[in-house]
């Protein structure tokens, strides 16, 4: 039947997904792919394997009408070469490699690193590193992440500060991490290390805290994917670039009904935007100089929710409140006390927006004695409840 840009093909088609949906990358890929049926009730009946799992692409004469399939992975690729039904591809974007020989929707790598470099340079940043990936044929996108921030490097004149590290396991994960720390304590202070995933950033975040290495003061942290996963695993919440992912899912869906509806297209390579950052602390950097600050600031950040005063903080710096409170004042426009009071608040915003637990909960986890006063406190500091702010940034980030 002969494509008609007004005549649509209203058959039932069996379509199938090749994705692993344990990785944030994936699932909201799918999710677009979802939010396009939704859009266009399009008639597809949809073939995922029921734990969300890709182990290998089905036979040929099984696959269907279609295929949507993450083509970062080598093997899929390989095994989808060449069969007869229309195939969308979704990935990452090349310039140093060439692109599948699919119609494919990429995701674009120097965007993502670009929008990280700059939001490391909005925050006073002028040092810069990243770490990446060993080279594979399933982490062409992480190689194309590491070639565009060398680029950015070269182009804006900055020492080249690349470490690649090794893939981890429960085998080598201990010595990955010792490998990584010995990286980290060659990087000049206030640099900003741009992580080629969160899982990566993970592993940079845990390794500063076993090195007592200050988060943001000292070594800012920024990933790619904004893995909700991530921020619950580390105690320094984690600034990320937020990938389109739903949008690539939602061009794919899109260009496959086309292929379906019969309309003759040459090759598309449609590239997708990163959206945006979210700040979060591993990037709240406060260009602070003064070690002794620096010193209580990460003391403050570490401790605020358990319920410490200024005196544990003098302690902890081993200095007078006189002396520090003066020197704090001047590098940060705040005292001791306001800015445990801050963090305190920081943090409850942080829950409230991401988190399920009740209020109650939250008022503990964060160091209030009781549930009236910490609904006094936030009223006080934001002119609302802790309830209605939850209800007006649920699943945002404050």
């Amino acid at each position: 039947m002969a494509w008609h840009p007004h005549r649509r093909d209203t058959r039932r088609h069996r379509i199938t997904l090749l994705f692993n949906a344990n990785k944030a990358y994936d699932r909201q890929v799918i999710e677009g792919v979802g939010e396009y049926l939704q859009a266009s009730q399009s008639r597809w009946d949809i073939f995922i394997e029921d734990d969300f799992r890709m182990r290998s692409a089905p036979a040929a004469d099984r696959l269907g009408d279609g295929v949507i399939a993450d083509y970062d992975d080598a093997d899929i690729e390989a095994q989808l070469a060449g069969v007869a039904v229309p195939v969308v591809g979704v990935g990452g974007s090349f310039l140093h490699s060439p692109y599948p020989p699919v119609h494919y929707i990429a995701t674009d790598n120097a965007a993502q690193v670009e929008l990280a470099w700059r939001h490391l340079q909005q925050k006073g940043i002028s040092q810069f590193a990243f770490y990446g990936l060993p080279d594979s044929l399933n982490h062409r996108w992480a190689k194309e992440r590491e070639m565009a921030f060398r680029q950015l490097a070269s182009r804006n004149g900055y020492p080249l500060r690349v470490y690649q590290g090794s893939e981890t396991s429960a085998v080598n994960w201990q010595h990955a991490q010792n490998r990584l720390a010995d990286w980290l304590q060659q990087l000049p202070a206030h640099c900003g290390i741009i992580a080629v995933t969160d899982s990566r950033a993970r592993h940079i975040l845990q390794a500063c805290e076993h090195l007592n290495i200050p988060v943001p003061d000292t070594l800012s942290v920024i990933g790619i994917d904004n893995e909700e996963l991530t921020r619950y695993l580390s105690r320094v919440s984690l600034s990320s670039v937020v990938q389109g992912t739903r949008q690539m899912g939602f061009q794919a869906a899109r260009l496959l009904q086309r292929l379906l509806d019969g309309e003759p297209l040459p090759l598309q390579r449609i590239l997708i935007p990163p959206q945006r950052v979210i700040g979060r602390r591993s990037t709240d950097y406060r260009s602070l100089n003064d070690p002794v600050v620096i010193q209580a600031m990460h003391f403050i950040r570490g401790h605020a929710c358990q319920g410490i005063r200024v005196e544990q903080v003098l302690d902890a710096v081993g200095l007078s409140r006189t002396s520090l409170d003066g020197r704090f004042k001047a590098e940060t426009g705040q005292s001791l006390h306001a800015m445990i009071h801050a963090e305190k608040l920081t943090r409850a915003r942080e829950m409230l927006s991401a988190s399920p637990l009740p209020v109650t909960e939250i008022a503990q986890v964060c160091g209030y004695p009781s549930l009236p006063y910490f609904y006094a406190v936030f009223r006080k500091a934001y002119g609302i409840t802790p309830g209605e702010y939850r209800e007006h940034n649920r699943h945002s980030d404050p």
